[in-house]
């Protein structure tokens, strides 16, 4: 089963998605995605340029080897550009091995060790009324988990205050990042009264979450952790900035909140100390961004040595490709924790045609062949690529500090 053509195609349906496409002698076709927000191009440059051109020729049925070769024979390892090119190209192989055998990825990966995959969604609002409200309609759509964010006090700009659809809030168009302005001191007040607020009104029946960003130093997220423990968070997300993986071990001292980091990992290497050392209790490394399923798995086994859980990254800056690639893994391994789902924007369902599903706040990727996604390369043609950056985040003084 040779490779016959492998390209890569950039549009904008709501927000910018590289997608891989791999073409075999027999007529199959495979799907990846190799969207990295903010950096979108360079993925795309680094895939049609070095990638794609290796893939011709090669047997499409030869996962690892296929891995093993572009991580390898690349040297210059890792990174967030080069693990994601290798996701898209890993994911749309097994997209193609599923296909060929006409059975669901997950199938492959060892079958079902769960019925389905118990997804969160994102409550947000300007103020604590506004998040209570957002907060009731998760739960009305059957969500058992939901995140919490809410604009504080104080701040022009509040991190994941999303518009009215909810499914994006960060990119914003121009020639230069827009800056937000950050007050640690204003947020260590706020949240804590946040949290308060949702468990009043909502009780304790349903999984509260919150994202903190990587804003904290690690004493200050010891203090957050603390504080927020009267309200049973199922995490905190990314406390603090992730680099340091030994800097975890002062915040264990200081609390019993679980802790959640990964997003912005790329490799096995970023959360090897994290999980091994139980520094955290659930890792969100997303398939996208570790190198695809191959990766991804490797990951998710060596936390399970450790009793560390799933919780991958699932946002709208991913598209519909990386989603039902994620829930193909959440479905098989035995040690999956959460999903995140913040849902598409209407644009990219004309483009990506799914079959995963969503049900009284669980997700099943759904029972066709491969990942159970197809994509029209016409309708993604009618959106083209839209420039944006991720916002820049200064404290009051100006000084450039984590967004």
């Amino acid at each position: 089963m040779k490779i016959t053509d492998a390209r890569v195609v950039v549009s904008s349906p709501g927000r910018n998605y590289v997608t891989v496409v791999i073409e075999t002698e027999d007529g199959i076709t495979g799907i990846g995605d190799a969207t990295l927000n903010g950096r979108e191009l360079a993925v795309a440059s680094y895939l049609r340029d070095h990638v794609c051109p290796l893939l011709i020729g090669r047997d499409a049925r030869r996962i690892e080897d296929t891995w093993q070769y572009l991580y390898k024979g690349a040297y210059w390892r890792r990174g967030p550009v080069t693990m994601t090119a290798i996701a898209a190209v890993d994911i749309a192989l097994w997209d193609i091995k599923g296909k060929a055998a006409g059975m669901p990825v997950y199938q492959l990966l060892g079958g079902a060790a769960r019925e389905a995959v118990m997804v969160y969604g994102h409550a947000s609002g300007a103020d604590l009324q506004e998040l209570c409200e957002d907060f009731q309609r998760h739960l009305d759509q059957g969500y058992k988990a939901v995140r919490a964010q809410a604009a504080v006090p104080g701040l022009e700009k509040t991190y994941g205050i999303g518009p009215a659809d909810r499914t994006v809030y960060e990119p914003a168009s121009g020639s230069a990042p827009q800056e937000d302005v950050w007050e640690t001191s204003a947020y260590l007040d706020f949240a804590p009264k946040m949290m308060e607020c949702v468990r009043e009104e909502f009780g304790y029946g349903v999984h509260l979450l919150h994202d903190v960003h990587h804003r904290l130093t690690p004493i200050e997220a010891g203090r957050l952790g603390a504080a927020l423990e009267p309200y049973r968070p199922f995490w905190i997300e990314d406390p603090t900035p992730a680099e340091d993986q030994s800097a975890f071990r002062l915040i264990r001292q200081h609390t019993t909140t679980p802790i959640a980091v990964g997003e912005v990992f790329n490799s096995i290497w970023d959360c090897q100390q994290l999980i091994t050392e139980r520094l955290i209790d659930y890792i969100r490394t997303s398939v996208s961004h570790t190198g695809g399923i191959t990766h991804l798995r490797r990951v998710f086994s060596l936390a399970e040595l450790y009793g560390v859980r799933s919780g991958s990254h699932g946002a709208g800056d991913l598209s519909p490709v990386s989603l039902a690639a994620a829930l193909h893994v959440d479905l098989s391994i035995p040690n999956f924790g959460i999903q995140e789902y913040m849902g598409h924007r209407e644009q990219a369902r004309e483009v990506f045609l799914t079959s995963y599903t969503f049900d009284d706040g669980y997700m099943h990727p759904g029972e066709a062949p491969g990942l159970g996604v197809e994509f029209d390369e016409e309708a993604a043609a009618a959106y083209p690529y839209d420039p944006k950056y991720l916002p820049v985040n200064r404290r009051l003084d100006g000084t450039v500090h984590d967004w």
